[in-house]
Formats: structure tokens, C-alpha cells, sequence
């Protein structure tokens, strides 16, 4: 399975880097690929780090104004023109779409991929990886937006909340219909 997986290209606290170390340990050792924004610095390294050394393969996407922060030994690496293109690209070599923590460009994707998937434009599962409650709030928004009728789709046919690795991993192989 290709798992596209948004998140942060910054150096963050070792509560977040541990998780995701674990969590591409998992995409790795499960035979799957990581499709990722290509960076090699930050959370993305971190993936692309633990995901290679389990064994799995690496699809970057990588933006031309970053391309000169894109990993050299990725398995397949695809520059595009713009942020609304890699996205698109992204979108295309997944299977499913996994949100981790990061800022306003992990949002960006994170509600444009949610939006597609509302309007039916896509029925990749999307996971919403909720590591050391950082989504706590983002979460209590939705629930409020399904329950005053702004989303045409119940919620958890929407997007899916983990708390771990495991849970995410879990999730999309059931989805995938993958015995794990």
C-alpha cells in the first residue's frame, strides 16, 4: 500500500519525533511504500529515515522552490511546479492519506484532502494521526460541524482519528482489506 503521509518538515519535540519514527517503522516492516512531500529535514526525514531502514520504499514529491531539500537516495522523487500540484501528485500515488502533526501547510493538505474527499472526488481512507492529542481541537471542530450540519457525510466516513501508529496502520490494512 502507498501511504501518503503529510506532516512537518520542521525539527520538533522527541514526543512527536519518537511517534513517527515508530509510526514509518511500521509503514516499512508492513512491505509498504511512504509517499511524502520529499524533504530531507524535519518530521519527513524522520519517515523517510525509519521507513527506509524497515525496508520500504520511498515516493517524494517535492515542490521546485524546495527541491534543494530533497532527499537524494529516495526510490522515486517527482518535482512539480507548485504547492497545489504536489498536492494533487501526492493525492495520485496514494492508496490512503495519513495526517500527522505539523503547521499551515500540513492544515493546507490536510483540509483540501478532506474537502476532495467530501465531494466524493476521492474514497481514499484519511486518517488523522493525533499524536500527544495535538489534533484535540481540530477534532472538537469537526464534531461541532457534523453536529450543526455542515458536513454532508457523517464524520467518520470522513476522516479517522488515531492515536498511534499501530491504530493508524490498523485502520488502513482493514480498509485495504490487508490481514495484518
Amino acid at each position: 500500500m502507498n501511504i501518503c503521509v503529510f506532516c512537518s518538515a520542521a525539527d520538533l519535540d522527541d514526543r512527536y519525533v519518537t511517534a513517527a519514527r515508530e509510526f514509518a517503522e511500521l509503514i516499512g516492516r508492513g512491505g509498504h511504500a511512504l509517499v511524502w512531500g520529499g524533504s530531507d529535514s524535519g518530521l519527513m526525514k524522520v519517515m523517510a529515515d525509519g521507513v527506509q531502514e524497515a525496508g520500504g520504499k520511498l515516493i517524494g514529491v517535492s515542490v521546485e522552490f524546495l527541491a534543494h531539500k530533497a532527499r537524494e537516495d529516495a526510490d522515486e522523487m517527482v518535482v512539480t511546479k507548485d504547492l497545489a500540484e504536489r498536492k494533487a501528485q501526492m493525492l495520485v500515488r496514494a492508496d490512503a492519506v495519513v495526517i500527522m502533526v505539523g503547521g499551515t501547510g500540513t492544515l493546507d493538505e490536510a483540509t483540501e484532502i478532506l474537502e476532495l474527499r467530501k465531494h466524493g472526488m476521492h474514497t481514499k481512507p484519511v486518517v488523522l494521526l493525533n499524536t500527544a492529542g495535538f489534533y484535540d481541537g481540530l477534532k472538537q471542530q469537526f464534531q461541532r460541524m457534523e453536529a450543526e450540519g455542515f458536513l454532508p457525510l457523517p464524520l467518520t466516513e470522513l476522516v479517522f482519528f488515531a492515536e498511534d501508529g499501530v491504530g493508524t496502520l490498523a485502520y488502513l490494512e482493514e480498509k485495504a482489506g490487508i490481514q495484518g
